[in-house]
This record gives structure tokens, sequence and C-alpha cells, in this order.
């Protein structure tokens, strides 16, 4: 290369980018007798990763230059070098951690995309264990042959993730790193790999052979206490009476915990311990109200389920944290004959924003009308309809808004899916345990929140011991469990 060309190349890199030249993949040259403007960090295209590494000069927006790039990769990659022990792998990631934990979020957002691109299984291995996969079948090597294809795909990422998770702070420092980054996965499809890769891990590590079922008492340390009002999602606590009202005698809250963060629940459940199926959210959170006679408490209703860690998203121990729950309750309190939810119904609203008029194209004519008549407009529209629901909380026991309401919730609850699962999160989570759909509830939720998520209608689900698995295989076939009562409120299908 001679001298001309090497400082023509090197030169152009100095260059602003005009937007043309962007938009292309192209370092543009100015026009003669102009000057390239560079755009703001935010509309610079990015560069591969690869790219990056190959580069000598870092681009603005670019929070690692090309040279520090390079040696985050050495370092990550010594990290699970064959050579080394497992002591000293584990030294060499305990200095990552401290480095990544000082870095800022640009910094670490680098790391992410090393860790996601830059370990990935060798293709030609992996080849050639499919093909030697492919011939072995229907021999006696086939088994074999299965595990060296299986091998060949793990990728480098993993034995990654362990260098770090056998540290002390391991498991805490993964954890968090996932959920720092879930903000930025739908913008860079790039950091997939890891987040899939992490999920797998964790879907491991946190088995629930692994974790261990505690109860959350009064009693306990005030920093445990602490953590249940700043994780509670469901009905946030608004003060020490109200937590200390969920852990009266007549309660009981549950949590997981693994080994690795003793201190952190995993997951946590509210549960009350009364003598009704109850309807409504308010009473349970009275703090003025008087506890409950245990002696005659014949239902526990779960009332608030609340996952703590965004980091382990995907990772479901849910359903198992209530079935241990229903075993505990049940041989501390021998009475106890019924098990129920009372639930929110967080995306009612939403939904019947976008399916009011197909919802009212299934209302009966005679019943649309009274609904006209009630909205103030003949033919009623979705918009009316909607618009008079906005004021839910002052229509009475026999107002046909309030009726088809109902139908619309039952509907939605016993009826929409979604690639085969309830369309509400809430409904997935408890229909995919086994429970059904067993009463609606009438301003079960008159707080700001539950209005505005499901018009202030809660849901009664019923854990029904003995159809757990029958209510779980309908539901494999695409139909939801609900008691009679939702199915008289459902419209009837055309």
């Amino acid at each position: 290369m001679n001298a001309a060309s090497w400082i023509s190349r090197h030169v152009t890199r100095l260059l602003p980018v005009t937007r043309q030249g962007m938009a292309s993949g192209r370092s543009a040259a100015p026009r003669a007798g102009t000057i390239a403007i560079a755009p703001p960090d935010s509309a610079q295209a990015e560069r591969p990763t690869r790219e990056r590494l190959t580069a000598n000069l870092r681009h603005k927006a670019e929070a690692m230059s090309p040279r520090m790039l390079r040696r985050t990769l050495d370092e990550l990659k010594a990290i699970i070098d064959p050579q080394i022990s497992e002591v000293e792998g584990g030294r060499r990631a305990q200095v990552l951690i401290q480095r990544y934990t000082r870095a800022t979020l640009g910094r670490r957002r680098d790391m992410w995309l090393l860790m996601s691109e830059m370990f990935t299984a060798d293709p030609e291995k992996v080849r050639s264990a499919q093909a030697k996969f492919a011939a072995a079948v229907g021999t006696p090597d086939e088994a074999a042959a299965e595990v060296q294809y299986r091998r060949a795909t793990v990728s480098p990422r993993r034995r990654l993730l362990q260098r770090f998770s056998v540290l002390p702070e391991g498991i805490r420092f993964l954890v968090d790193l996932r959920a720092e980054m879930q903000p930025a996965l739908k913008q860079d499809k790039r950091l997939q790999a890891l987040d899939v890769e992490m999920e797998y891990m964790f879907s491991t590590w946190f088995d629930v052979g692994f974790l261990e079922l505690r109860r959350i008492s009064w009693d306990s340390p005030a920093s445990l206490v602490e953590k249940l009002i700043k994780y509670e999602a469901v009905h946030d606590i608004r003060s020490w009476d109200d937590v200390k009202n969920r852990l009266d005698s007549d309660r009981r809250c549950y949590g997981f915990f693994h080994p690795r963060l003793p201190d952190e629940p995993l997951i946590f459940v509210e549960v009350a311990l009364i003598d009704h199926m109850a309807d409504s959210i308010t009473p349970l959170l009275d703090e003025k109200a008087a506890a409950a006679d245990l002696d005659k408490a014949t239902w526990a209703i779960f009332y608030s389920i609340s996952n703590t860690q965004n980091g382990l998203r995907g990772v479901s121990f849910g359903d198992s944290l209530i079935k241990r729950v229903v075993e505990t309750l049940s041989a501390e309190f021998p009475r106890l004959k019924h098990f129920s939810t009372l639930s929110p119904i967080p995306g009612l609203r939403k939904w019947l924003n976008q399916n009011a008029q197909r919802m009212l194209a299934l209302t009966p004519e005679k019943e649309q009308g009274e609904l006209g008549r009630a909205a103030g407009f003949e033919p009623p529209t979705a918009a009316h309809v909607l618009r008079a629901l906005d004021h839910v909380t002052s229509l009475d026991a026999r107002s046909p808004l309030r009726r088809w309401l109902l139908q619309c919730a039952a509907h939605y609850l016993g009826r929409e899916l979604g690639d085969g699962k309830p369309a509400d999160p809430v409904a997935r989570f408890h229909l995919g345990n086994g429970a059904r759909v067993e009463r609606l509830n009438w301003l079960g939720d008159p707080s700001a929140k539950g209005l505005q998520q499901s018009y202030g209608l809660m849901v009664n689900y019923l854990y029904d011991l003995k159809r757990l698995d029958k209510n779980r295989s309908q539901l494999a076939e695409g139909k939801i469990a609900v008691a009679g009562v939702i199915e008289e409120l459902q419209f009837r299908m055309q």
C-alpha cells in the first residue's frame, strides 16, 4: 500500500458523515466547496460490533473505543480460558464485575453486545455434529451422536455465565445485569441471544427444587418487610399500618427464597383467611377492620402475587408457589376447604377500547336499544358506550351498561385467546395453573388504578384441587374453564 492511499483511507475516517452516506452505510465524501455536518448521536448509524473490533477510531456515539472493546473482549475470553483453573477463572470474573459496576450505561451495553455476539457456538462443529447425528439415526450410535450434537450447540456464552455464577455475588450480578438490559432489548435485537441464554440458565438455577418457602410476618426483619413495600405490584402499600394489616393474625404472606439471595424474596403471595369468597379488595385492605376469626375461616383468598426480580422475567415459579402455600395452609388450618383469588383484570379496559364495536355486534338487537338509551344515543356506537362507562361508579344494579360491561368481561376472560393462551396476563397465569373463572365482582377495586385497568371489576379464580389437571388439559385444547354464572353472562356466539 502506498503512502497516498494510506493517508486517503485514514483521513476519510476523520471526516464527518452526511445523512445520505449514513443511510447507504458508506462514508460520503463532502461536495466541493461544502462542509459535511455530522448528525446528532441519536441519528448516527451504529456500526456492527465486529466492525468496531477491527477499527482504529471510535465514532462519537460509541461508548467504548475499538481498543477498549478489544481489551474487554480479551478479558471476557480470559475468564473461560480452558488452560486456567476454576479459581483463576473466578478471580478474573470478579475483576470484571468490579469494572462493570463502575462503568457507564453505554459501556455496560457494549459489554452486553460482546457477550451476546462474540460467544456463539462454532458453526463448523455444529454442522459436523449435525451430519454425524443424521447419519447415525436408526443405528446403535444414534443416542451418543445426539448427545454430541447437543454439546456442539452449547455456546461459550453459557460457560461465561457459569463462571460468574459461582462467585458469592455472581447470581445477584447476573440477575441485575439482565434486569438492566431489558429496556434495550426492543431497540437492539443483537442482545436477544444473551437474554435468551440467561433466561435458560436462570430457569435451571432457580428451579423450584432449590427454592425455600418462607413465611413473612410482622416479626420478620424490618429489611425484609421493607421489601414487601418496595415490590408490591398489585395493591400499593400506603403505610406501615397498611403492611401491618396485611401481616395480621388472619393473614399469611409467603415468599420463595433462593440460597444465593437469602434476604430477597423472588416472588411473594398475600393471603386472607376468611369465611367467604371475597368480592371486594376494600375490606381486605381496611387497616381499621378487626382480624377475622380463624376458627371460622374456610376460605383462603390469594389477593396479591408479586414478582420482585425483573431480571428473572420468563422464569416461572408462581404456580409452584401457590401449590406449596395451599399445602402449608391446609396443614396449619384443617378447616380451610376453599382456595380462591381476588384478582385484577389489568387488560380489560384496553381490550374493550379496541373491541367495543365487535362486542356491540354480538349484543342482541333488543339489548342494543336498551344500551343506546342508557348511553344517550341510538343506535349506540362504541364511542358513546365507552364514554358512558367512564361514569361506571354511578351505574345502578339494573343499568343495561352495567350488564353489558359484565358480559364483555365474561367474554374477555372466558373466550379471548392469543396464541392459544388467555388474553389477560393475570388470567393466563391462574388458568394456566388449573384454576377456573368463578365470579365477576362489580367495583371490586374502586381505586383509581382499578378503574383505569378494568372499570373497577375484579374476578375470583377458583382453585378446585380435584380439577386442576382437567382444567389445564382443557385449556391446552383451547377451552377456558368457567363457572356457570360466567357462562351465562357470555355473549351467545352467532
